[in-house]
């Protein structure tokens, strides 16, 4: 069985996708906008980009800049409309005015994807109490991921949170994979790699041009290369 860590690149196009998979991503997050922090691309930039590479993408379901759901019923045909068109795996997060997991919109969304698999992204950064927000989801079909630093101000800050969330892997509402992303840097890979952490998520570490440019071939591959190391 393989061991491979896992690199997952946010794409808004389908050059970028098809540089990211050539750097060796394992997956995309799809988005668009990141001057809002990545919202649901057009099914039309899915359907490109489904057709550009063969690798995982994971599809961002977000209406506007912030963590609450905003109008759940456009969510819910924004999913519907994707998975007609052949997504099968996802991103979302939703908070509510209290900063608690906004329980219902998450729920009626899920709903909408059928089962399939999704990610619960940074959101959990900015909740009131992480470990609540984690056993109100635990039982959702399709959650396997978290998308983290660990600290709303990333990586940097929310070290000693990843690392413990890392040693209660299997636990009740801990049993999803840690994506470690958020001012991540290749300077955090070895100690993270060395608390367990086995999937690493990036976005502007991707791109020497910054966000006006296109993903890097050869920034993503030297990603690779670190997260390859013996």
């Amino acid at each position: 069985m393989s061991t491979r860590a896992v690199l997952e690149v946010i794409a808004l196009d389908a050059e970028d996708a098809v540089a990211a998979q050539a750097g060796g991503a394992d997956r995309l997050e799809l988005v668009t906008d990141m001057a809002a922090d990545g919202l649901t691309p057009p099914t039309r930039t899915f359907t490109a980009i489904r057709a550009a590479v063969d690798i995982d993408l994971r599809v961002m379901l977000r209406l506007a800049d912030g963590f609450a759901a905003g109008d759940v019923d456009r969510l819910v045909g924004a999913a519907a409309e994707l998975r007609a068109a052949g997504a099968d795996q996802f991103v979302l997060g939703f908070l509510d005015a209290a900063d608690g997991v906004d329980l219902t919109a998450v729920e009626r969304v899920v709903e909408a994807l059928e089962g399939c698999r999704w990610t619960f992204h940074r959101a959990i950064d900015r909740a009131a109490d992480r470990d609540a927000l984690r056993k109100e989801l635990a039982d959702l079909p399709g959650l396997d991921t978290y998308l983290t630093a660990g600290a709303a101000e990333g990586v940097d800050e929310g070290f000693p949170t990843l690392r413990a969330e890392a040693r209660r892997a299997g636990e009740p509402g801990y049993g999803q994979t840690l994506l470690a992303g958020g001012g991540l840097r290749l300077d955090h890979v070895p100690e993270l790699m060395a608390a367990g952490i086995d999937a690493f998520h990036i976005g502007g570490a991707a791109r020497p041009g910054g966000w006006d440019g296109p993903v890097s071939e050869e920034a993503v591959r030297e990603w690779r290369q670190v997260l390859d190391r013996p």
